[in-house]
């Protein structure tokens, strides 16, 4: 089934490339990312079967709505943008002439890690009901305050974020308010808790090897797509206003600001 959800996965990013093609906006691989997460969750609990009836409609409610929130979110950023994201807009330049074979190929390389971050949903509902510890419940309670801390969290970061960069009298300024008082990321802060709910659900079905998911989902975030390029742009842009904010601020677990 994994190979199936992978072709679904293909076809969505493939007609997603065809209008970044058209319109030469390339932001839009964001929001089919997440999208195709959505589409794996609902597909493999609606058609697999094995897992406890609690199991499957804790995944395939809580974990859908998280990535169709975040979905949303990221349609909503894409349609805000008059212009292409400066990441997709380097890389266009990058590869000149060789730009649409090149997307083409980094929207396929999304549908893959779209596949990587399913994984977990994916082994939780394929475990048989008779492997489950008779504690499991206990576990889904202690997985569903992680995923309802991660979701308020979030969405309150993006919400704060949004509506500041909603008011133009703040343009050029750096967001140092509510949750960014205290973390320059605070949304991909919660973003990082939501991927322990998995392994702590783990823990009732012998997965023990989803803790993997955390520790990829903190070096994506910190080493490679997340904070680096998000510093880099706030830098260029904003200069010593965000500078300062640096100096004062945690870079991602939310603590005290410095004076």
């Amino acid at each position: 089934m994994l190979w199936q959800l992978f072709l679904l996965d293909a076809v969505v990013m493939t007609i997603c490339w065809l209008w970044a093609t058209y319109n030469h906006r390339a932001g839009i691989v964001d929001v089919a990312w997440s999208f195709c997460i959505v589409l794996n969750i609902v597909m493999t609990a609606w058609l697999v079967d094995v897992a406890p009836v609690n199991v499957q409609l804790f995944i395939g409610i809580f974990s859908s709505i998280w990535f169709l929130r975040l979905s949303w979110h990221l349609l909503r950023r894409y349609l805000a943008e008059h212009e292409e994201d400066r990441r997709y807009a380097n890389m266009r330049r990058a590869m000149g002439k060789y730009q649409h074979l090149g997307f083409f190929a980094f929207f396929m390389f999304q549908a893959g890690l779209a596949m990587l971050f399913t994984i977990p949903m994916w082994s939780l509902l394929n475990v048989p009901s008779a492997v489950w510890s008779v504690q499991s419940n206990d576990f889904l309670i202690i997985a569903g305050m992680i995923m309802a801390i991660a979701f308020i969290g979030e969405v309150i970061a993006d919400q704060q974020l949004y509506r500041f960069k909603q008011n133009t009298q703040n343009h050029g300024k750096t967001m140092d308010q509510g949750l960014w008082r205290y973390s320059r990321h605070p949304n991909y802060f919660f973003e990082w808790i939501h991927w322990f709910a998995y392994p702590v659900l783990g823990l009732a079905a012998g997965l023990y090897s989803l803790w993997i998911y955390p520790v990829l989902m903190w070096l994506f975030l910190y080493y490679i797509t997340g904070i680096p390029f998000s510093e880099q742009q706030a830098l260029k842009n904003r200069g010593q206003n965000y500078l300062d904010y640096q100096k004062r601020t945690s870079m991602f677990i939310p603590w005290k600001p410095k004076e």
